[in-house]
């Protein structure tokens, strides 16, 4: 009983817990080799999909990770042991029916797989193998699935971590580290990602060949790294058809198009604006997006009266509108994503009426921190923040 209990120990020991995922991994890998004296151990991880075992780390088949071995969920040796969430013990490999013919390159006689299960979710496989024939106990059996509750557990929590990490990276490379200077334009902006998730949140100002400025604000549903990697796409796609075209709804029409074919399960708010060159009026169209918020000299601010169309990657049929809006000296426009107004005990009229109360037609810097404290304040809010306010400067 010593023995065993030194051996799980070996597998739960809290180093791994600041390593990253491929370090953690080969360490748990070398380990179960030492404890149990087999000859190869490796770990699959299910992909995004839910379709495929990538092999990820491997000990004395290192061949499976640098061929970029693959198994489908439900086939083969590993497919079997992740679909039917059980060990599986194989005492005569050649006489098995295996997916992955390294398995029988290598000489393996013996293999016991379990599944990687974490919170009741599946992550992948571990399995380890022998080149003598070997019938695996039930003690051994029960180390395995310890090592492999513990490296689904971990693999989940770095995972998660990495990419959060990776997706903030993105999120933050896409956002304009500073805003263009426009003569007779004064622009501030502020982006602050949300604590428990990373979104889809994007800002964007560029000029355009015409003299016109465009301005974007959007939101992709979902969250983590698919999420940013959506929303950088969609800036991208965006970009390249405002050089086609000035109406902000042609703009948007064509971005649909493109997401329904190519991304056909995303899905987003995006507000699209052109400032003329003579910065006298805005087009702006909508698609689901909250609207910006206009503010002119010695009068209270209010939401502009959109016409609000349908969510970018919902249809593709109904037409799309563009609203034109008189931008006069020292009018601001106050664009921003539902991070900055929408609470859980509050509904978005609420937060855009509470927008409308801070905002005001002055230097944008400073309308942009006295925004951010009234809404925002010391609250830790959840999701994205993205605002961005563009004033026409007086003459």
């Amino acid at each position: 009983m010593t023995r065993k209990l030194e051996n799980i120990q070996s597998v739960t020991h809290p180093a791994f817990t600041h390593m990253d995922v491929d370090e953690f991994l080969n360490s748990m890998l070398e380990r179960v080799s030492e404890v149990l004296a087999v000859d190869t151990a490796v770990v699959l991880l299910l992909d995004k999909p839910g379709r495929l075992l990538v092999a990820t780390a491997a000990r004395g088949i290192e061949e499976e990770v640098s061929q970029a071995a693959h198994v489908p969920l439900g086939r083969g040796f590993a497919g079997r042991v992740a679909a039917e969430r059980r060990p599986i013990h194989i005492p005569d490999v050649p006489s098995a029916d295996l997916f992955n013919p390294l398995l029988v390159r290598k000489g393996l006689r013996s293999l016991l797989g379990v599944p990687l299960i974490g919170g009741g979710t599946l992550v992948g496989v571990m399995h380890i193998g022998t080149l003598d024939p070997r019938r695996f106990t039930a003690d051994e059996e029960e180390f395995l699935q310890i090592a492999a509750a513990q490296t689904a557990l971990a693999v989940q929590s770095l995972l998660s971590h990495a990419e959060r990490a990776g997706a903030l990276e993105l999120q933050r490379s896409l956002i304009p580290s500073t805003l263009p200077d426009i003569p007779g334009v004064e622009m501030a902006a502020r982006y602050r990602p949300g604590q428990a998730i990373v979104g889809g949140d994007w800002y964007d100002v560029f000029t355009l060949p015409s003299g016109h400025i465009g301005i974007v604000m959007g939101d992709v549903a979902g969250h983590g790294f698919p999420a940013a990697v959506i929303m950088g796409r969609m800036r991208s796609a965006l970009r390249a058809y405002a050089l086609e075209t000035a109406d902000p709804a042609e703009v948007l029409h064509r971005l649909n198009r493109k997401m329904m074919h190519f991304e056909p399960d995303a899905t987003a708010t995006v507000l699209y604006a052109v400032c003329d060159p003579r910065l006298d009026r805005v087009r702006v169209s909508s698609a689901g997006h909250p609207p910006p918020v206009l503010a002119l000299p010695d009068s209270p601010a209010r939401a502009l009266d959109l016409d609000f169309d349908v969510l970018i990657g919902l249809d593709e049929v109904i037409p799309r509108r563009t609203t034109t809006v008189a931008l006069p000296p020292g009018a601001l426009l106050c664009f921003y994503t539902d991070g900055l107004i929408e609470r859980r005990d509050n509904s978005l009229l609420d937060g855009i009426d509470r927008l409308c109360e801070a905002a005001y037609a002055g230097p944008p810097e400073d309308v942009t921190a006295a925004v951010m404290a009234d809404l925002i304040g010391k609250e830790p809010a959840q999701d994205d923040v993205a605002v961005l306010l563009m004033r026409r400067t007086l003459p």
